[in-house]
């Protein structure tokens, strides 16, 4: 399954990635790009990352926090 579709970086690609010792967010965001166009992976990389056993076994967090949202503010354009 592509997770990453700015990069087409799949869950196995990412999941390879772990096995050669990549073990944190950051890594993961330099060696494959996942995160870095428009972001809307990120969750799903962390989501594949829980799943893979990285943050239980290695960094010692067990559930992810979930960010809150900031509000958005939409502006209507009018000609001039």
């Amino acid at each position: 399954m592509i997770v990453c579709v700015c990069k087409s970086v799949s869950d196995r690609k990412i999941r390879a990635a772990i096995a050669d010792g990549i073990d944190t967010f950051d890594e993961l965001q330099f060696e494959l790009g996942v995160a870095m166009c428009c972001g809307k992976c990120e969750e799903s990389v962390h989501d594949v990352m829980a799943q893979s056993g990285v943050c239980a076994s290695r960094c010692g967090v067990t559930e992810r926090e979930r960010p809150q949202a900031a509000p958005m503010t939409f502006y209507e354009r009018r000609a001039a």
